[in-house]
C-alpha cells in the first residue's frame, strides 16, 4: 500500500488557515504543560501546613490536613480519608463526629484529651492511641491546662466490604507499653513496634480494622534502615517524630532510589507501588523515630 502525502492548499484557503491553526496549537510550548501529571507521593512539613475548618473543628479544635480531607491533594488519596493533626485548646473540645463508612485511629502526640464515646469519657494520654470503627459517633475533649495534639487518621470502607462491628468500648493502648521488635524482611537496624492492624490478624496491640492494615512505629539506630520497598496494593504515610535522615520516595528508571532530607515534622504519602523507605543518620547516638501507617486499596478488575 503507498501512502499519498498532501498539501493543505488543495482543499481550499479556509481548510489550510484551519491547518495551520491547529499546527501552531500543537507546536505551542504551553500545550504540553496543560495536562498534569498525578504525583507517586507527596510530601509536607506539618508545622507549616493551614488550619482549615472541617465536621470536627470548632473555636478550639483547630484541624490541620496533612493529607486527605481539606489538602489540596486529597483527590490522589484512594483509601485515606484524612491524616491530619488537631490541636485542642485547653478546656476545649472538638465537635462530634461519625463516619458511616470509614474506619478512624486516634495518637495522642502531646498532652492530654478525653475520647467520648457513647455514655463512656475514656482519658487519653501523650502516646495512647486507639481505634474506632465505622458508624461509631464520638467527639474529643481537652480537660487540661495544655493544649493538646491528636494525629487523627481516617480510611474509607469501599461499598461491598463488610466493616469491622462496633465494640462495647473503645481499647486504648499506650505506645510505650507495646514490646519492640524485628519483622521479618527487614534489618536489625530498625525495631518495630506493631500498634493496630487488621481484625484478621494477632500480632498487633489492636487487631480491630478493616481498611487498615498496619499502623506501627520504627526506631532506627544510627545508620539503620527498613530497606527500601513497595507495596503494590496498599497506600503509606510516614510521620517523622524525631531525628534526621533520608527519606526514599520513588525511583528512576536505572532503580536509584530517590532520596531526600528528612527530619521532624516531615510527613509522606506513597501511593500504591511507590518505592518507600528511610536511611537513619550514621552518627553515634543519631536515632530517629518514625510512625507509619498502612492501609488497603481495592485493586481495578481485569476487564479480560
Amino acid at each position: 500500500m503507498v501512502y499519498q502525502l498532501f498539501h493543505p492548499r488543495s482543499f481550499g484557503r479556509g481548510v489550510e488557515l484551519k491547518f495551520l491553526l491547529v499546527m501552531l496549537l500543537f507546536a505551542s510550548p504551553n500545550f504540553a504543560q496543560e495536562r498534569k501529571v498525578d504525583p507517586t507521593w507527596l510530601h509536607r512539613y506539618v508545622p507549616k501546613v493551614n488550619e482549615t475548618a472541617n465536621s470536627m473543628s470548632s473555636p478550639s479544635c483547630h484541624y490541620r490536613p496533612i493529607f486527605g480531607e481539606g489538602d489540596s491533594d486529597a483527590r490522589q488519596m484512594q483509601s485515606v480519608a484524612r491524616f491530619a493533626e488537631l490541636t485542642i485548646d485547653p478546656n476545649g473540645s472538638c465537635q462530634a463526629v461519625l463516619h458511616d463508612r470509614e474506619e478512624d485511629l486516634y495518637f495522642v502526640l502531646k498532652g492530654s484529651s478525653v475520647l467520648q464515646f457513647g455514655n463512656e469519657k475514656l482519658p487519653m494520654r501523650t502516646n495512647d492511641f486507639t481505634y474506632l470503627p465505622p458508624g461509631a459517633k464520638h467527639l474529643i475533649t481537652n480537660s487540661g491546662q495544655q493544649p493538646s495534639q491528636i494525629l487523627v487518621m481516617g480510611f474509607k470502607v469501599p461499598a461491598g466490604m463488610a466493616a469491622n462491628q462496633q465494640p462495647a468500648h473503645p481499647k486504648i493502648v499506650n505506645l510505650d507499653s507495646v514490646k519492640e521488635e524485628t519483622v521479618s524482611g527487614h534489618p536489625s537496624s530498625v525495631l518495630y513496634k506493631l500498634l493496630a492492624g487488621s481484625h484478621n490478624a494477632t500480632r498487633d496491640a489492636i487487631d480491630e480494622a478493616s481498611v487498615l492494615s498496619s499502623f506501627f512505629s520504627m526506631d532506627f539506630a544510627p545508620g539503620g534502615t527498613n530497606f527500601p520497598h513497595h507495596h503494590e496494593a496498599a497506600e503509606e504515610i510516614y510521620l517523622v517524630i524525631d531525628g534526621e535522615g533520608e527519606m526514599v520516595a520513588g525511583s528512576g528508571r536505572d532503580g536509584v532510589e530517590g532520596r531526600f532530607p528528612a527530619k521532624a515534622g516531615d510527613a509522606y504519602y506513597f501511593r500504591p507501588n511507590c518505592t518507600v523507605g528511610f536511611y537513619n543518620q550514621n552518627k553515634p547516638e543519631a536515632k530517629s523515630h518514625i510512625l507509619a501507617v498502612r492501609s488497603k486499596i481495592t485493586l481495578p478488575k481485569d476487564d479480560d
